[in-house]
């Protein structure tokens, strides 16, 4: 009762991508609360457990992203429902062999890591494929607060759009927050303007 009532406290103080999703602790209360119900074996407990308590902190250990860890609603809430149902068919089984449970766990964390890393850098490159500058809303994985990712596009097909889209760039430079690598001493090109968006 003691572990479980541990793992509860520390899932609540992480932080991470699923951990923002709405139904995040409800679904993992549950899946803490019947990890003992899973396995034949009692060594499986403790291990199973430790993963889903360190779901979330390990999820941003592994991420390893270059870009900062800002996802979509919409690619959240695809995220989270790969991964309930996985989890949930998960617990439909009954008592599982000796380490058959921890193992599915790892596999199915592996992959919901693959998801969010994939759907960030989707949203980037196709954020990219505009002209110009271009918003789009998200959610900071680290600590759940509403965010949005500004990019620079090369996608222009006329030397008016290019024009219009480095007139944009221009005053996005002028009355963007502070933002050093596009300040004025930062030695400016179209070109390190672009990445310094990425990078933020």
């Amino acid at each position: 009762m003691a572990l479980l009532l541990c793992l509860g406290m520390t899932a609540a103080l992480a932080h991470g991508c699923l951990h923002c999703h709405n139904n995040f602790s409800e679904k993992f209360f549950f899946y803490r609360h019947h990890v003992n119900l899973k396995s034949w074996w009692v060594g499986d407990i403790p291990v199973s457990g430790a993963l889903l308590a360190d779901w979330s902190q390990d999820t941003m250990r592994e991420l390893h992203l270059a870009i900062p860890a800002e996802i979509t609603r919409e690619n959240l809430e695809q995220v989270a429902r790969t991964v309930y149902r996985k989890m949930d068919q998960l617990y439909q089984g009954k008592m599982y062999f000796p380490g058959y449970f921890p193992n599915e766990l790892r596999a199915i964390f592996r992959e919901q890591v693959q998801l969010i890393q994939n759907a960030i850098i989707k949203s980037r490159i196709d954020c990219q494929r505009h002209c110009g500058i271009f918003q789009y809303e998200t959610i900071s994985c680290h600590n759940c607060s509403d965010s949005h990712v500004v990019c620079f596009g090369y996608n222009c097909e006329s030397s008016a759009q290019w024009e219009k889209a480095v007139r944009g760039l221009l005053i996005y430079i002028l009355i963007a927050p502070s933002i050093s690598c596009l300040e004025p001493g930062a030695n400016l090109t179209l070109e390190s303007a672009s990445e310094c968006l990425t990078e933020h």
